[in-house]
């Protein structure tokens, strides 16, 4: 399912573009841009090996951008700068601060995904909490993967067919992650998935051919969403 969100957000599916490591801002940002006019709306900022400032630099170098194009960034893993580049959300996995700390930093509209890897027992335990509590203004989608062999983690496990199946029948956003390309993203987009984490097929391209690429899923979400 999707969720509709506050303004200026837009709703949580379609193409979730997630940047790479990448120490060239200009060429960050050259690459979002691009995906931004291929109709991508949601963007996450990851980058492993950066320092403190050059994050900070290129978070708020990105969120200005997503601005821009009527876009929403999320900070992955990091609660602290996500508040102060002002940042749509973050996106948590098991090793980072909990969801419900970190809606208590965050502002009540954050947007919180929460990494489920192959776990349906996380997954079910995060919509119990965040159904009972629906007056938080959080909006909160719950992510899954690998959806398969993945180049950026090769020893991540396999999210089976059957997990995300069951997945989609819990009522928040599921966000496939792990292997995706245009190639093989259908099935996902039928099974209810609603939102495609994407990197390596997205940004290992030139700015150039981004904005083809990124229209094409989006056009996947068009003919076989449920939504």
């Amino acid at each position: 399912m999707t969720q509709t969100l506050p303004s200026p957000y837009p709703p949580l599916s379609g193409l979730y573009a997630v940047t790479p490591d990448e120490p060239d801002t200009d060429k960050l940002m050259d690459s979002v841009r691009a995906a931004l006019i291929g109709g991508c709306r949601w963007i996450q900022y990851r980058h492993k090996r950066a320092d403190a400032p050059l994050r900070q630099q290129q978070a708020e170098a990105l969120n200005d951008l997503c601005h821009a194009h009527g876009a929403a960034l999320v900070i992955n893993d990091d609660v602290r700068l996500a508040q102060a580049v002002g940042a749509a959300g973050v996106h948590l996995g098991k090793n980072d601060i909990t969801p419900v700390s970190a809606c208590k930093i965050l502002a009540d509209t954050a947007v919180i995904g929460i990494s489920c890897y192959q776990d349906f027992s996380r997954a079910a335990h995060f919509a119990r909490i965040f159904q009972s509590e629906p007056d938080t203004g959080h909006a909160v989608y719950l992510a899954f993967g690998a959806a398969y062999p993945s180049s950026t983690k090769p020893e991540a496990a396999l999210a089976s067919p059957e997990i995300f199946r069951r997945a989609c029948q819990l009522s928040l956003p599921i966000c496939a992650i792990g292997g995706i390309t245009l190639e093989n993203a259908q099935p996902l987009i039928q099974m209810g998935v609603t939102m495609l984490a994407v990197i390596h097929d997205i940004f290992s391209r030139p700015a150039a051919a981004i904005t083809a690429r990124v229209a094409a899923y989006q056009q996947l979400f068009e003919e076989f969403s449920h939504a």
